[in-house]
């Protein structure tokens, strides 16, 4: 599976590599290696990332299903 990124997405993130480098190491690095720099965390650290994010959404969603009865049963009334 490959993650896909808009162009404005992909521009804001470009850029902040580039304050991160600026602000933490004291270093310009232009687009092109900013560029190459996200490159890899799309191929190495998304993809984790993301399938952490599926599994907890399951989860998440599973307890809510396990709790419907509780949340919607009407005890009916007994004659």
């Amino acid at each position: 599976m490959s993650i896909k990124l808009s162009k404005e997405l992909r521009r804001k993130l470009i850029a902040a590599i580039k304050s991160y480098f600026l602000e933490n190491h004291d270093e310009e690095i232009g687009d092109l290696k900013a560029g190459f720099l996200l490159d890899f965390f799309m191929k190495k650290l998304a993809p984790p990332i993301y399938n952490q994010a599926i599994k907890d959404a399951q989860a998440y969603f599973q307890q809510k299903v396990e709790d419907l009865d509780g949340a919607c049963y009407a005890p009916e009334e007994q004659r």
